[in-house]
Order: structure tokens, then sequence, then C-alpha cells
């Protein structure tokens, strides 16, 4: 399992919620198909929407990754990274989704890239794994192993626990 740039691991779960949000509950695949329909579309006519998430969003259904590892490698930087190199391991199903990858990565490069990455982490989800930084795994870091210590077992001695005066205090 390879680790990979945090912002990336962050882009995957957003776009796993975006897709969540849009197909509904139940869900409903011919909005969902509008929806990417109409963003292929505009990300084709050169529309710019600098949003890696939906770029991610339009292109996930029609993307063929055809050199996984080589993708995975390309993961471990999210800011710079060679997007004729990623470009060159993926594939279109679609001609008008291959016109809106061509069209974006000729106007933002880094968008394209970002985004064809972040469409095959959201697919491959179990050959990467991200560092924890949320304030829940920070917070267990920083307090050790101390939290076995505040539960109480059955039979344990709690005495302890109540004033040694007991019921004089009444």
């Amino acid at each position: 399992m390879q680790k990979i740039h945090s912002e990336f691991a962050y882009q995957s779960r957003e776009l796993g919620i975006q897709i969540e949000d849009t197909l509904g509950d139940p869900p409903d695949r011919k909005t969902y198909a509008r929806v990417v329909k109409s963003l292929i579309d505009e990300f084709a006519r050169g529309t710019e929407i600098d949003d890696v998430n939906l770029l991610s969003f339009a292109l996930l259904d029609h993307l063929r990754f055809n050199d996984q590892a080589g993708l995975l490698a390309q993961c471990e930087e999210y800011n710079q990274g060679d997007t004729a190199k990623v470009l060159s391991m993926v594939s279109c199903a679609d001609d008008d989704a291959s016109r809106a990858i061509v069209t974006v990565a000729g106007a933002n490069p880094q968008l394209a890239r970002r985004a064809i990455l972040t469409a095959f982490l959201y697919k491959h989800p179990k050959r990467w794994s991200d560092e924890d930084h949320s304030l829940e795994s920070l917070q267990k870091s920083e307090s050790g192993d101390d939290e076995d210590e505040d539960q109480l077992a059955p039979g344990h001695d709690i005495e302890h626990l109540f004033d040694s005066n007991g019921e004089k205090n009444a």
C-alpha cells in the first residue's frame, strides 16, 4: 500500500461525497448522467472551472487507467508533476470526455493532472493510504494509551472515587 499526498486523499474523499450527493437517495441515474454530460460539455467548450472534483466527477466514468502503478507514483506530489506523463497513462472511452480533458490540459495542465489522479484514487481506494491528520487522530497520539486507564472493569475497586467520610457528611 503506497502513501499519497494528503490533498489527493482529501480530494478523493470529497469526490465520493459529491457523487453520493448527486446520485441522491434513492439513486437517480438519469440526473447523475445529465450532470456528468453537462460538466463534460462545459469543460470541452473551454469554460474555466478551476475545480479538481468537478473535472474528476465529469471524467470518472469515462477514464481508463492504463498504467496504475505509474499513476500511483504520480500521487506523491500534489502541487507539481508531469501532466503529459499522466495523460499518457490514461485513455478515454468517450469522444466528448477526451475533448474535455485535452481542452483543460491545454489551458490548465495541473488541474487536468490532479483531476485524473483524484479520479484514479477514487476508483482504486485499496491501493493507497494516507496519514490521518484529523483532530481525533492528533488527540489520540498526544494522549498516548491513557484512554484504557479511564475505563472501569467489573469488580474494579471504586471506593477511592468517593469521599473518605462516606455517609458521615450527611
